[in-house]
């Protein structure tokens, strides 16, 4: 099997590639022989970007595989009629098994990213006499911030994973703990916090996102049950509202006032985009599994899975009709197409989508934005203090924008008077509003520990175990010293969950 990149071909032994890839390689260069220039420095560490979509058809860390693992694998997306890969159904319906290639696909990816990375940090970390220091480190710290989000996203899909850290190391690597993980993405986006916002236009990584980023690793981590989350939770918190003042302070970063704008083919990397990852050409696969079938009522790949969940959004509320669909103007035949059921909006590109269901597809994917910082900022401030002035004012400029609202003075749909209990669960229900199907769905209710009691009345197969998704089959036949997490092979032993939902997750 060959896989591709952008310059530079990478395969370590504890990996494998996807099994149904067939692409000639660009280009295979030896590592050892290459970094002779600037643009070969540069043309690697595109290679470790190239891996955050690679273009592998239907696979793809961000062509789909964090929609699916993010949303589809939560109460409020199913795997409609049309889905013909029983791998998506899986996911959808909580059948998850080791041998799932979106299991397979999204480690061999991270790990091929991993790998990618290491390799440019190693080398330009080296003196050079013909790559200047300036560009040396700001490449290192680029290769940095995307190795510790290829770590943000294995580390809370699977738990504890073999950390590496240098090319040619982690045959028979034995899993990490996690708290050793999250110390070095920590470590790793603290360095990147000293790039510059120069690259910002072109999608690349920044000091701002190294910032939103960390804010985001310190609210998770705080809500593990690891030893260090358990023992530094409120010490994490602080962190997490230090690095999303520092965002906000930073000025550079402001809610754009439509939120259509967000997921426009011609307004990619606003200025509400903190870090999003780059699509064009056609790849970016979620606006095919969104709008597959066109305009008729057959259900396409992912879609809603009770209509409550549009119905419940207030009318008045332009996230209802900037994440779904009800009717779309069809251009082929002139007039409005009204779906019995209406479609995911975000990935479907009104301005090119009059041919058919590549609609959407060369839409870039919003990683972090600036709601989601303001958003952090209101859940930290409460769990810290409860519901004060900075943590109303924080979450009140995202309801303000929601309702076109100037969201520098009040309105009338600010939120006050709530306990530290109901102002949590009105935080949690505004970032479902606000993210749906961006990938965060799934993370969110494993951290709130809400999983189970929030899926089962959707999804009567989630379990305890779905508190993590099981380690690919393959990876486990290829490491004898990898285990299965819980649940997967057995539910002998201790359920580790089992605290987490009272009445739910000990069953």
């Amino acid at each position: 099997m060959k896989k591709t990149g952008y310059a530079i071909i990478i395969i370590i032994p504890l990996l494998s590639a996807c099994a149904d890839l067939d692409i000639t390689p660009d280009s295979s260069i030896d590592k050892n022989q290459f970094y002779q220039s600037e643009a070969d420095a540069l043309t690697a560490v595109n290679g470790i970007y190239a891996e955050l979509t690679p273009p592998s058809g239907f696979y793809g860390m961000y062509n789909n595989q964090t929609v699916y693992l993010g949303d589809l694998a939560s109460e409020y997306v199913k795997a409609g009629a049309n889905t013909n890969s029983a791998h998506i159904r899986e996911i959808g319906n909580f059948t998850i098994s080791s041998n799932n290639d979106f299991m397979r696909c999204a480690w061999s990816e991270a790990y091929t990213g991993i790998n990618r990375a290491n390799i440019v940090i190693d080398r330009l970390s080296e003196p050079s006499s013909s790559i200047s220091s300036e560009i040396q480190n700001r490449l290192v710290n680029e290769a940095k911030f995307l190795r510790a989000l290829f770590y943000f996203n294995i580390v809370r899909w699977w738990g504890a994973v073999p950390l590496i850290l240098h090319d040619g190391e982690g045959e028979g690597q034995e899993r990490t703990p996690v708290d050793e993980v999250y110390s070095q993405i920590v470590k790793d986006l603290e360095d990147a916090t000293a790039l510059s916002q120069e690259y910002h236009s072109e999608g690349r990584a920044t000091g701002g996102a190294a910032l939103a980023t960390l804010s985001k690793v310190y609210l998770t981590w705080a809500q593990t049950d690891s030893p260090e989350g358990k023992a530094k939770q409120t010490d994490f918190y602080r962190k997490s509202l230090e690095y999303a003042d520092r965002v906000i302070d930073s000025g550079n970063y402001r809610l754009v006032q439509n939120v259509w704008d967000l997921f426009a083919t011609d307004k990619k990397n606003g200025v509400e985009h903190i870090f999003s990852v780059q699509h064009a050409q056609l790849s970016n696969v979620s606006g095919h599994c969104v709008f597959a079938m066109g305009w008729s009522d057959s259900e396409p790949v992912l879609i809603v899975n009770d209509v409550k969940y549009y119905n419940q959004i207030d009318d008045a509320d332009q996230r209802k009709n900037g994440a779904f669909a009800k009717s779309l103007w069809n251009p082929n035949t002139n007039s409005r197409f009204t779906y019995k059921v209406p479609l995911f909006r975000k990935y479907i590109d009104t301005l090119n989508y009059d041919k058919d269901q590549f609609a959407g597809r060369n839409m870039n994917f919003a990683y972090i934005r600036y709601a989601e910082v303001l958003l952090i900022k209101a859940e930290v401030e409460n769990e810290l203090n409860g519901p004060t002035a900075v943590a109303y004012d924080a979450i009140n400029q995202v309801r303000r924008r929601a309702y076109n609202q100037p969201v520098s003075s009040a309105s009338p749909y600010d939120l006050s008077g709530l306990t530290k209990d109901e102002f949590r669960e009105k935080l949690q229900a505004e970032r479902f509003t606000e993210f749906i199907l961006e990938g965060t769905h799934w993370f969110d209710l494993v951290r709130w520990r809400k999983l189970i009691q929030t899926v089962r009345p959707q999804k009567p197969n989630v379990t305890a175990k779905h508190y993590l998704f099981p380690l690919p089959q393959q990876q486990l036949n290829l490491n004898p010293n990898l285990t299965q997490n819980w649940g997967y092979e057995s539910e002998d032993g201790t359920n580790p969950y089992a605290s987490y939902e009272p009445g739910y997750s000990e069953n």
